[in-house]
């Protein structure tokens, strides 16, 4: 009888070893030698073109690996993601994919099994402590935090000086003193301050995490809208916006963009990705610097600098190849100060690896901006921007937050609106 439970144990053993396909290091094949990886990003002329120069840099000591460089729009990634992860099984994913850190959280908690654990592979605590958050889960390194998203106020110089303001007068402000400049700037040039699409609220991200706040509780899963007070503040700054009349108003991308390059704004505070788009209006070089970002008055945590966007790296667990990609990984994006060196100058890529921020590169003048060191200051800010958990929900919760502006904006109290929109999170996201 003994012999015989001895017997069913080890059966049973070696069929749930056959079975685990779903989940181990090697379920499907990950740590099966390769000569060829392949790597999904989107927007050629800045991720893509970064992979370009580290493929170059990588190949020079592995010239026998392939490594095939496929451009998908983003939305088309999370797509096929998702279909690939859910359906359980590898096949046709990339051994590395660029996922942006609003998106991040949803994956690695989705299917922590799916992406290889970088934790030895890399250093985190060498990138900016902001990016730890959303590429890590549960103690682990997931991601290679890429690009950063720091975030600037971009002024033309000339607009403000008719208004009485010199480049002084943007340092250590408020939002409240920023809608003061925009009314000043308003009567004195008849310019609007900034340019806004009622359909993104980046700004109000930008605002909150000054504040070391998000959407959702530390934990990344609980709304955290009615009780919370950057975000109520972030409202009423909007409104006040609205209200004061010094806000244009635009519905997509080459929109936003003309109204920067056509002189229609004074001011463009988003992302540091935003400067190539300033450029492409030869006409204004000298007349653009860029400040801080303002904090918010009544978070006495608000800090100087915020974040807008960013994308960070991942290698697939399963997918034969894993090795070499988290090879590949760690010797370039992971490691390699001249490479952030060379992005920057050549694509104007600020990475948040801190080792690499004190080059010549990021020390460099540029003329187009009033001679500023533009990078440098960036980088400085990227220090200060606090670390918060964009959790699971980010686009979930901003679409119902979209809507209640409306209503704010409208007419409605802002304590209905919060407390409404924190009734519909609760309802979609538990």
């Amino acid at each position: 009888m003994k012999k015989m439970w001895v017997l069913m144990l080890v059966t049973v053993l070696l069929l749930s070893a056959c079975s685990s396909g779903g989940g181990g290091n090697s379920a499907s094949g990950g740590d099966e030698k390769t000569n060829e990886i392949t790597i999904w990003a989107w927007d050629k002329a800045f991720n893509v073109a970064a992979l370009e120069q580290a493929k170059e840099i990588y190949q020079k000591e592995n010239p026998d690996l392939k490594i095939n460089i496929i451009e998908n729009a983003q939305d088309a990634i999370i797509q096929k993601l998702n279909t690939g992860l859910n359906s359980g099984t590898t096949s046709g994913l990339p051994n590395i994919v660029l996922i942006e850190d609003y998106r991040a959280q949803s994956f690695l908690s989705a299917y922590p099994d799916a992406f290889k654990d970088l934790s030895s592979t890399i250093k985190a605590s060498d990138f900016a402590d902001y990016k730890i958050g959303p590429t890590s889960y549960e103690g682990k390194q997931y991601g290679v935090p890429f690009d950063s998203g720091v975030a600037g106020l971009y002024y033309r110089t000339d607009l403000l000086e008719q208004a009485g303001y010199k480049a002084a007068d943007l340092q250590d402000i408020t939002w409240d003193d920023y809608i003061q400049i925009g009314k000043d700037v308003k009567e004195k040039t008849g310019k609007e301050l900034l340019s806004l699409d009622p359909n993104d609220l980046g700004i109000i991200r930008m605002m909150i995490q000054t504040a070391g706040k998000w959407y959702t509780a530390e934990d990344g899963k609980t709304p955290d809208i009615s009780t919370n007070p950057a975000l109520k503040e972030a409202f009423e700054t909007y409104k006040k916006m609205m209200d004061a009349n010094i806000v244009k108003l635009h519905s997509d991308w080459s929109q936003f963009v003309a109204n920067a390059n056509n002189g229609s704004v004074a001011t463009i505070p988003t992302g540091n990705w935003f400067s190539p788009s300033v450029r492409q209006e030869a006409s204004q070089s000298g007349k653009w610097a860029v400040a801080p970002m303002p904090k918010m008055a009544g978070q006495s945590n608000s800090v100087h600098a915020s974040n807008l966007g960013g994308s960070s790296w991942y290698v697939m667990n399963n997918v034969p190849g894993a090795d070499q990609a988290a090879d590949f990984m760690a010797k370039t994006f992971g490691s390699d100060k001249q490479l952030y060196q060379d992005l920057l100058t050549n694509i104007g890529a600020i990475g948040t690896y801190k080792p690499a921020t004190d080059g010549d590169a990021y020390n460099k003048a540029d003329e187009f901006f009033s001679g500023q060191k533009i990078f440098s200051d960036f980088a400085n800010w990227t220090k200060e921007i606090p670390n918060v958990n964009y959790g699971s929900n980010t686009y979930a919760i901003e679409d119902i937050l979209v809507v209640e502006m409306q209503a704010y904006l409208n007419g409605k109290s802002i304590d209905e609106v919060l407390a409404e929109a924190q009734k519909q999170a609760e309802a979609q996201l538990n």
